[in-house]
């Protein structure tokens, strides 16, 4: 291929050599920032300095190394180039081999490791084309949700439970992962089982917890009843379909990639957890989204003490792995610095599978409630935790010490979910860590000022400080419960009396561009002018407004709160009256009066 063609195909705009030929010397632009350069050199001591053509657009840059014909030793070369861009400009990274005598090229989403070369990108792409990799593709993702309705119906008619289908899925996509065998036609159901059991025991061979994942994922999937039952044309029906119909979209290795694994979890558990209104799976954005307002990075060690299916904790892996340079750095994030908890023990074994999916990252989970763990929380060290807490937990679900301060008549959690992050950070402050702590909670814990929500309001801002609260769309968890949500943010080891404290940020989040649609939940729409997504738009403004603490009328606001207050926008934004219609004032006076009757301050006449 002729470097020209390669320059015209990805974007001549685009590039950015600073010496000639196209060329990049790492060295000339290292010392125009005034940054130190540390060459990395060959077994025989040559500095690899200058790369062959470099692009930059949208804080993607895509490196082109081009050989006449490239081999495994040219990798070493790449990969140093991809140090030297992380280290100068922080961006995501495409990097390619290339060869100048053929057509050849081998794609790198990231870093040169396995996991993220991508083995089907066998031309060239334009420059937007590699920045959608870091992006949602938002038709994938509404196929994945159709695909998932249609394997929801195939499941019920091969009688699989409602509760075990999301693990046994799980377990198939994990299995088919790597490599199995089912259309060997000598093959009984029982021979497939055993099958998947040994990619299971292969992939925990450096699990501590191994037994107890195995014996947990045999008994609850492959030994249940309903999945013996299965006959071998059944068994090869429903893996042909997660084959052909999930695993395409699952396999991707861009970020969009993995963002369609966790939306595949979520939309699931939301189709067999209906009944089940203690279960709020997150939305894949939103999780998305507090990833990025909590700054995770390849530095951050997350902790999500309520891992549910293990979305948090995939969406912050992804986005660490993504500030990584080497692969080494990437493994080390994957055994040391994610970490989970989960009380349920048939959503232990999702987390444990979706981890498993995405590489590792799985070893750290824990089986158990948080509020026995506070020693492992401790010597884990987490400076950043996502989390979303039950709603309605049970006594069961509680410490004994909280739950013995409930009026007999109390069955659940009087706090809806504020004592966990009240816990968690105790249990922080208490070896002096300092973090960033993102929960999502019912907008019941925002606004109450009685009782023992306004408590705990109180004693958390002693120690820590409230930094930001967003109000969530309204049904942001349809069609799984009903809560309407808002999402906090506070920094840990910071009272909030601290004078070098700004005022809390408000952010009115109630359009993310999602709409609802029958039998797919919230769906993500597009923009008609720019043809990206909406969602995408409006993540940006969001996060704009929080880093700057812009105040912006219907939108935003900034005031200074005590445990006392409101914590929601709508107590202290301006109203932007140009937007304002009838039906937004009708529908207000109708939210507020629904709230009044729920909290029993008025009754239904």
């Amino acid at each position: 291929m002729i470097r020209n063609d390669m320059v015209t195909k990805i974007g001549r705009d685009y590039l950015t050599a600073n010496i000639e030929n196209d060329e990049y010397s790492y060295p000339k632009a290292f010392s125009a920032a005034s940054l130190p350069f540390s060459p990395i050199k060959n077994s025989k001591g040559r500095a690899f300095e200058t790369l062959d053509l470099r692009f930059e657009k949208d804080g993607v840059s895509i490196l082109i190394e081009t050989k006449q014909n490239f081999s495994k030793v040219d990798e070493l070369q790449l990969s140093a180039y991809v140090e030297y861009e992380k280290a100068l400009t922080g961006n995501k990274i495409i990097a390619i081999l290339a060869n100048t005598a053929n057509d050849d090229i081998k794609v790198w989403r990231g870093v040169i490791s396995e996991g993220d070369f991508m083995p089907k990108e066998t031309a060239l792409r334009s420059i937007d084309e590699y920045i959608d990799f870091y992006t949602s593709k938002i038709n994938d993702k509404e196929k994945v949700m159709q695909n998932t309705y249609k394997l929801n119906e195939l499941l019920h008619r091969h009688s699989i439970p409602e509760k075990l289908r999301s693990q046994f899925v799980g377990t198939c996509l994990l299995a088919l992962k790597n490599g199995l065998d089912y259309l060997t036609p000598t093959l009984s159901a029982a021979q497939v089982r055993t099958r998947i059991k040994e990619v299971l025991e292969t992939l925990l061979n450096s699990d501590l917890n191994k037994a107890e994942k195995l014996a947990l994922l045999n008994r609850n999937v492959l030994d249940n009843q309903y999945v013996r039952q299965l006959n071998i044309a059944a068994f090869r029906e429903i893996l042909q379909f997660i084959e052909s119909n999930i695993l395409p979209f699952i396999n991707d290795k861009s970020t969009s990639g993995q963002d369609l694994l966790n939306l595949f979890f979520v939309t699931f558990n939301k189709y067999v957890g209906k009944s089940d209104k203690n279960q709020a799976f997150t939305p894949d954005h939103i999780t998305d989204f507090m990833a990025k307002i909590t700054g995770v990075n390849k530095h951050s060690v997350i902790l999500d003490p309520c891992c549910g299916s293990g979305s948090f904790l995939v969406r912050a892996m992804t986005q660490a792995l993504d500030d990584c340079a080497t692969e080494s750095e990437q493994e080390h994030i994957k055994k040391h610095q994610i970490f989970g908890i989960e009380f349920d023990e048939n959503i232990y074994g999702l987390a444990t599978t979706n981890m498993l999916i995405h590489s590792d990252g799985n070893s750290n989970i824990r089986k158990g409630s948080c509020f026995v763990l506070a020693d492992w929380i401790k010597e884990a060290k987490p400076n950043v935790i996502l989390m979303n807490p039950p709603y309605n937990g049970q006594r069961i679900h509680l410490p004994e010490k909280y739950v013995k301060t409930w009026s007999k008549d109390k069955k659940e959690d009087p706090s809806k979910g504020l004592y966990f992050v009240k816990y968690i950070a105790d249990t922080l402050n208490s070896i002096n860590l300092q973090a960033k702590l993102a929960v999502l909670l019912p907008v019941a814990c925002a606004i109450g000022t009685s009782g023992e929500i306004a408590r705990l309001k109180k004693e958390i801002l002693k120690e820590n400080t409230l930094d930001a609260v967003f109000t969530l769309p309204n049904e942001i968890f349809y069609p799984g419960a009903s809560a309407s949500a808002c999402c906090m943010v506070f920094k840990i080891g910071t009272k909030h009396s601290d004078i070098s404290n700004p005022d809390t940020f408000f952010g009115y989040c109630k359009d993310d561009g999602f709409k609802k649609k029958k039998n797919l939940g919230r769906v993500e729409q597009i923009n008609t002018t720019t043809q990206k997504s909406k969602w995408v738009e409006i993540e940006q403004q969001w996060i704009e407004l929080y880093r700057n603490r812009q105040s912006l009328p219907g939108l935003s606001a900034t005031h200074k709160v005590t445990g006392e207050d409101e914590w929601l926008c709508e107590a202290y934004m301006k109203t932007d009256y140009s937007k304002l219609t009838e039906q937004d004032f009708q529908q207000t006076i109708n939210d507020y009066l629904a709230y009044l009757v729920k909290e029993g301050h008025i009754h239904e006449s």
